[in-house]
Order: C-alpha cells, then sequence, then structure tokens
C-alpha cells in the first residue's frame, strides 16, 4: 500500500532482473533440455524447410500470392484435395524474433490440416531491419484483409502465430478493420510461445536489429494496451488459445499467464494450456505429425465449433 491506503500493484518481475538473467529469459534456445542451443535452432529450420518442399511437392498450392505491393508482402496458400470457395483457412505467421524466420521455411502444419480438409496459409513479411515493428503490424492486417475479400465466403479464418508471430498475431485483436474495408471472418485465434508485452526486450539484445524505444514497445504490446483501454472482442464466441511449452522459460510462461488473463477480464473466450514435453522449437515442429496434440486442438476449434 502507498501513504492513502491504495493498493500498489507488485514490481513486473523481470525488473528485478539481471542483464544477464533478463537476457537468458528471452533466448528460447538456451531453455532447450534435449538439444544444444545452436543445434536447436537449426533442427527447427531444417525441419520447417523440408515439410515446406514436401507440401509445395505434393499439395495443391498458390505460392508468393502478392497481399501488397512490397517485395515481401506475399503468402502461400495450400489446399485440401477438395477445394470449394467455402473452405476453412488456418493462417500461420511464423516466428524468429521479428528478424529472421520465412514462409519459405514454415509450412509444419500443411500436410496434416490439409488432409482434413483445411486451407493452409503461410504469411510473409518483412523482418528487421528492413521492416519497422509497426510495419509488419500493418503487412499481418493487410495479409488477413486481402484473404477475406479474395474467399469472402470463407468458412472462418483461424489465426496461429509462434513467438514474435504470436504477438504479430495478438495485434489483429486490436486491429481497426474499417480503415481496410472489411471485417475479416476470424473464428480462432492459436498463440503459441509469444510475447505480449515487449516492454522487457528493450533491455536485451533481441532489441539491437529493432531499434524499439519505449513508445514503440508499449504502442506494439497487445496486454498493455487492452489493460488500458480493453477492447470489447467483435464475436464473444471466438476462442483465443494461448499456448506455451512446459520448456519455455520463466518469463514466457509469465507473459502467456498474464496474457490469457487480460484477455479473459476483457471479455475473450480465452483459455490458457501448457504442452508438457516441448519446449520453444518442437511444440511448433511437432505441427507436422497428424497425432500432434496441438493439431487437434486446431481441427476440434474449426470443425467442433459451435
Amino acid at each position: 500500500m502507498d501513504a492513502s491506503g491504495a493498493v500498489v500493484p507488485d514490481e513486473a518481475p523481470w525488473k528485478k532482473m539481471s542483464a544477464e538473467e533478463l537476457e537468458k529469459q528471452y533466448s528460447p534456445s538456451r531453455w532447450v533440455i534435449r538439444l544444444k542451443a545452436e543445434e536447436a535452432v537449426k533442427t527447427y529450420v531444417q525441419t520447417g524447410s523440408q515439410a515446406t518442399r514436401k507440401a509445395r511437392a505434393i499439395r495443391k498450392r498458390e505460392l508468393h500470392v502478392p497481399y501488397g505491393l512490397g517485395e515481401g508482402e506475399k503468402l502461400d496458400i495450400y489446399f485440401p484435395d477438395k477445394t470449394s470457395a467455402a473452405l476453412p483457412f488456418f493462417v500461420f505467421i511464423h516466428g524468429g524474433y521479428w528478424q529472421s524466420g520465412s514462409k519459405d521455411e514454415s509450412a509444419f502444419m500443411v500436410n496434416p490440416l490439409t488432409a482434413q480438409g483445411v486451407a493452409v496459409v503461410i504469411v510473409a513479411y518483412d523482418v528487421a531491419p528492413k521492416g519497422t515493428l509497426d510495419q509488419m503490424v500493418d503487412q499481418v492486417t493487410r495479409s488477413v484483409a486481402f484473404l477475406q475479400k479474395r474467399y469472402p465466403s470463407n468458412k472462418g479464418i483461424y489465426l496461429c502465430g509462434h513467438s514474435a508471430g504470436a504477438h504479430l498475431a495478438s495485434m489483429m485483436l486490436l486491429a481497426n478493420w474499417t480503415t481496410h474495408g472489411v471485417t475479416p471472418n476470424l473464428q480462432g485465434f492459436l498463440l503459441v510461445s509469444g510475447i505480449y508485452d515487449l516492454e522487457p526486450i528493450l533491455s536485451t539484445s533481441q532489441n539491437d536489429p529493432l531499434h524499439l524505444t519505449l513508445e514503440d514497445a508499449q504502442r506494439n504490446s497487445p496486454q498493455r494496451r487492452l489493460q488500458e483501454a480493453p477492447a470489447q472482442p467483435a464475436d464473444p464466441a471466438c476462442p483465443v488459445l494461448v499456448v506455451v511449452g512446459q520448456h519455455d522459460s520463466p518469463e514466457f510462461h509469465r507473459q502467456a499467464r498474464e496474457f490469457y488473463q487480460i484477455l479473459h477480464q476483457a471479455g475473450w473466450k480465452a483459455s490458457l494450456q501448457e504442452v508438457r514435453d516441448v519446449d520453444h522449437f518442437d511444440i511448433i515442429e511437432n505441427l507436422t505429425q497428424e497425432g500432434d496434440v496441438l493439431i487437434q486442438v486446431i481441427l476440434q476449434t474449426i470443425f467442433q465449433k459451435p
């Protein structure tokens, strides 16, 4: 309590950390126990590249579809064998700390989902230092609007992001769709191992290519924005699943837990899930497998949504 007797919230735990500890908390590869850090990242990229090559070889697809005029504003669309204008679309936004990653190595879930009648879209955006965070948020927003305009009869757009991609996907909860002339048929969010309060990043090496100021971080922190000015969900029945891996760092767990709580308080149909026995990387690598727990969650969300 302060002098007036008012309750003062505890200081954010990350503010009490040393620079070395904060760096470790926001370095996901350092928490992998099954492989060495560099090997974990290399394996992740190799798995994504192999899955993408396989998907492009055996699935109906449209590659490098422009959703804007920029060179990096492209997306890949993979279709199930039976195509129609009324498909559900699963949209994946890759991670890489807003500074690496590519749609060309991110089609992990294409084969398991298209085999069940779901179209899968992998979105590209301009990572840093070429792109600023504001630009990336705008690009993802425009990619979703483009998809809705191109497929107006869709059976739902389900947004999924991993790590930095989970942040970009979560920013779509705050998007002003009227400026894009369309309201996308968003029917679900799957946010995997994301960061929703960007302020801790300012004090780590992850910010070196991003050059985020405190104002940038606050403007692009969905947790802070929903806390300060709760946005009522357009569709209260739209599920938002916040997911974290058992072997993600304690800070990633805190970020997931606190963002879930903010969403719940703001009226979203939010839930929180920890996936056992996985880390920041194989939680996505496992999406190549039909029996993966998150693949089953995705399919249940799409096909059993009331």
